[in-house]
This record gives C-alpha cells, sequence and structure tokens, in this order.
C-alpha cells in the first residue's frame, strides 16, 4: 500500500510541474538558445520571458486554483470532463490577452508565433472537450516537440538529443496521467498528437 502512495504522489507531483501551459515559455527558451535571437539584449530577453511566464502560466494557473476552490473541488474532481470548460476558457483568454501585449509592443513574429500555436493547442483541446476528454498535460508537451521540430528546421540546428528528451518526458507525463485515472492510453496519444500538430502548423504556417 505504501508502495502505491508513492507512486500516486509522484504521478501528482509530476502532473503538478509540468502543466499544460509551459509550452510558449519552453519555446521561447529553445529560440533565444539557438536562433540569431540569442544576440538580444539579456535585459530584453528577460522581459519577454516575464510577459510569457505571466500571460501563459502563472495567470491561468492563479485563476483555475481560485475557481477551483470556490467550486470546492481536488484536482481530480476538477479533471472531470463537464467541468473542464471554465479552465479551458480561462487558459484561452489568458493566452489572447498575451498575443494582445506581445503585438502591442511590437515583439518579434517568432516569438507570437509560439504563443499563437499554444493558443492553437488550448482552443483544439476544447472543442475536442465537448465530445471527448483529452490530455492536455500531453498535448502541451507534444508542442513542445512540434515547435523543436519546426525551429530546427528553420535555424539548422540537431534536435535530437532534444526531442530524446521531451518524448522521455511525454512517456513519463502519459503514465503519470493514466496512474491518476485522469486519461486512458488513447486520451494521452491523441492529445500528444493534437499538441505537435497543433505546434507544427502554427508556428510553421503564421
Amino acid at each position: 500500500m505504501t508502495r502505491e502512495k508513492n507512486i500516486i504522489y509522484i504521478a501528482r507531483l509530476v502532473s503538478l510541474i509540468f502543466t499544460p501551459f509551459y509550452l510558449p515559455l519552453v519555446g521561447l527558451i529553445a529560440l533565444f538558445t539557438f536562433s540569431y535571437l540569442n544576440l538580444l539584449p539579456i535585459a530584453y530577453r528577460l522581459l519577454v520571458l516575464a510577459i510569457i511566464y505571466l500571460f501563459t502560466i502563472l495567470m491561468p494557473t492563479f485563476f483555475i486554483h481560485f475557481y477551483r476552490r470556490a467550486q470546492g473541488w481536488s484536482l481530480l474532481e476538477l479533471g472531470q470532463k463537464r467541468r473542464r470548460m471554465v479552465p479551458y476558457c480561462i487558459s484561452i483568454v489568458c493566452y489572447g490577452i498575451c498575443l494582445w501585449t506581445l503585438d502591442a509592443i511590437h515583439i518579434y513574429h517568432f516569438v507570437s508565433s509560439i504563443v499563437l500555436a499554444a493558443l492553437l493547442v488550448q482552443v483544439t483541446c476544447a472543442i475536442i472537450n465537448v465530445w471527448w476528454k483529452i490530455s492536455t498535460h500531453t498535448a502541451g508537451i507534444g508542442g513542445v516537440a512540434g515547435a523543436l521540430f519546426v525551429f530546427a528546421e528553420y535555424f539548422a540546428f540537431n534536435p535530437v538529443w532534444w526531442l530524446c528528451g521531451v518524448l522521455i518526458l511525454a512517456g513519463i507525463l502519459g503514465s503519470a496521467r493514466i496512474i491518476l485515472r485522469q486519461h486512458s492510453l488513447s486520451q494521452v496519444v491523441a492529445g500528444f498528437l493534437v499538441g505537435f500538430v497543433c505546434a507544427t502548423l502554427g508556428i510553421a504556417l503564421f
């Protein structure tokens, strides 16, 4: 019983750390590391990362937590399909405000494209959730994989080790969601594929 509790605790910790909202931040860190944007002043890059963190991680997490506490639900209860639409709407609004803010300060197109791709992932998952519960956690990590794939083509760097790390993390995260009985294997795999496709198309086309 103790071993089972430890596994569940680790699964919850993994789910908590790797939220579905980290795609823009991770994508930007990769962009600032491997592209010509690494020539930008460090203060400017930190400012952009702070804006992205505020609107795509901190604000959605805070407001969703506030909503859950107001409803008196646990994290597992919030994960029920019919209760996920408000969190989806909260994250979509926050990402939309982030895009507006980036446009207002005339940020580089590649930066905005990452947030747009993440917004596309959120909207697609929200639409699918009307009929079927899909994993937004693995959609997020799938989006990271898609972003790396596109940026590797654009900036001619070798993404193999990065992608290997992302795939290993996706396996761990997907397993955690299944252990917590939040998703089935098909929902986890579908989430990853949706994230990968949305991020790839969102960044490549826009």
